[in-house]
C-alpha cells in the first residue's frame, strides 16, 4: 500500500496539490464550549491539501460551538476553506467514544455525495482510538502521526521514537490520518468573522450508535489534574524537571516559582514521574505528551532519546544540567552547566525582577 523512505530529519516545505470536488472531513474536538488547541492545529493540516474542508463537530454543545465558534476563525491561511460544518447534539458522543461514533464516520465518509478523500482526526487518545477502528471498516491502512504534508497522497512522519523520518506515499483513494498538533500551528480564533460557511445538522439514528458496541461499552468517569498553570499541550512556554532534582519537595520548591515568573506550564521526565515527583499528565517524551513550545527548560534531564522525542522540535532549548557531556546539550540552543539547587532560585529572582 505504501512507499516508505526514511531519512534524518530533512527540513522541507510542503507541495501542495488539489483534486477538483476533494473533500477533506476534520474531526473535531472541543473543550468545554471551546474548539480545543490541537483541532485548531489538525484544521492547518488540512488546510495544506488546499480542498474544501467539512468540519465534523458531535456532543451536547456540538450546535452552539458550530454557529460561535467557526464564525471567530480568522482565515490566516489561504488555503483553509472550511465549506460545511456537520453536527450533531446526541449526548452518546459527548466524549466520543470510537465505538459510539465509528458507523457514523463511516457511513458519512462512504456516502459518494461528500466525496470525502481524507479523513483527519488529532493525534490524541482519541484520535488514536477512532482512526483504527474506522480503518478497519473500510478497509484502509491508515497513516499515523503526521508531521508535514508533501501532497495529497504523500505525508511526513517520524518512525523510530523521532530518530528518523518516514516520507509515505500511499495509493489508497481514501486517506485516513492522525496529525500531530506540535507540527502545525494553529488556527487563530480571536479575529475575524466568517459567514460563509455552511451549518447542517447531521440526522442520525440511534440504531446507527447502540448497534456499534451492542451496549457493551459505556462512559464511566473521567479524572482531571486541575492547575493554576496553562496546559501542558498547548503553552508556549513549558519548565520541565527531571531526576536531577532529587525529590518531590526539590521540584516543587524550584520549578513551580520559576513557571509562575515565565507564566509557563510545568512538564516532566518520565524519571521524575516514575520517581513520584508530579502526575503522569505532565509526563514529555515518547510515552507522554508530545509539544513544540516556543521556549522549552529542560532542568536536571540528560536527555534520554525518548524524552527528546517529545521535546525535540521546541523552538528554543534551554538545558540546566550539572554533566556537561549529557545528550540533552546536542540539542539545546541554550545550555548552564552547573548546579541546578544554586542557579533556579537566582534565574527565578531575577526573571521576577524584571517583570516588576
Amino acid at each position: 500500500m505504501f512507499k516508505v523512505s526514511a531519512r534524518a530529519f530533512p527540513r522541507r516545505s510542503p507541495i501542495f496539490s488539489s483534486k477538483c470536488f476533494a473533500s477533506t472531513l476534520t474531526l473535531i474536538e472541543t473543550n468545554g464550549s471551546k474548539i480545543s488547541p490541537a483541532s485548531l492545529s489538525t484544521l492547518n493540516a488540512a488546510s495544506k491539501l488546499n480542498q474544501p474542508i467539512t468540519c465534523l463537530v458531535l456532543g451536547s454543545d456540538a450546535k452552539k460551538i458550530s454557529e460561535s465558534e467557526f464564525k471567530n476563525l480568522e482565515l490566516s491561511s489561504s488555503n483553509l476553506k472550511i465549506s460545511k460544518i456537520l453536527y450533531n447534539e446526541n449526548s452518546n458522543f459527548d466524549h466520543l467514544l470510537a465505538e459510539n461514533i465509528s458507523n457514523i464516520l463511516t457511513n458519512l465518509i462512504n456516502d459518494s455525495k461528500n466525496d470525502i478523500t481524507h479523513f483527519f482526526a488529532n493525534s490524541s487518545s482519541i484520535g488514536k482510538n477512532i482512526i483504527p477502528r474506522v480503518a478497519a471498516l473500510l478497509d484502509v491502512q491508515p497513516i499515523s502521526d503526521i508531521i508535514n504534508i508533501k501532497d495529497s497522497k504523500t505525508f511526513i512522519r517520524p518512525i523510530y521514537a523521532g530518530n528518523a523520518i518516514a516520507t509515505v506515499e500511499s495509493s489508497d483513494k481514501l486517506i485516513l490520518s492522525t496529525i500531530r498538533s506540535s507540527a502545525f500551528s494553529q488556527i487563530s480564533s480571536d479575529s475575524s468573522i466568517n459567514n460563509s460557511i455552511v451549518i447542517e445538522e447531521l440526522p442520525i439514528n440511534d440504531s446507527d450508535i447502540t448497534s456499534n458496541n451492542d451496549n457493551k461499552i459505556t462512559w464511566v468517569s473521567e479524572s482531571l489534574t486541575k492547575s493554576e498553570r496553562p496546559d501542558l499541550s498547548s503553552a508556549k512556554v513549558v519548565v520541565s524537571g527531571g531526576r536531577g532534582l532529587k525529590s518531590k519537595e526539590n521540584f516543587d520548591k524550584l520549578i513551580d516559582p520559576l513557571a509562575k515568573a515565565l507564566n509557563a506550564a510545568v512538564g516532566a521526565s518520565r524519571a521524575a514521574v516514575d520517581a513520584g515527583f508530579v502526575d503522569n499528565s505532565l509526563q514529555v517524551g515518547q510515552t507522554g505528551k508530545v509539544i513544540a513550545p516556543d521556549l522549552y527548560f529542560a532542568i536536571g534531564i540528560s536527555g534520554a532519546i525518548q524524552h527528546l522525542a517529545g521535546m525535540k522540535d521546541s523552538k528554543t532549548i534551554v538545558a540546566i544540567n550539572k554533566l556537561e557531556d549529557e545528550p540533552i546539550y546536542k540539542i539545546a540552543d541554550y545550555g548552564l552547566v552547573g548546579d541546578l539547587f544554586e542557579i533556579l532560585p537566582e534565574l527565578t529572582e531575577k526573571i521576577s525582577a524584571l517583570k516588576k
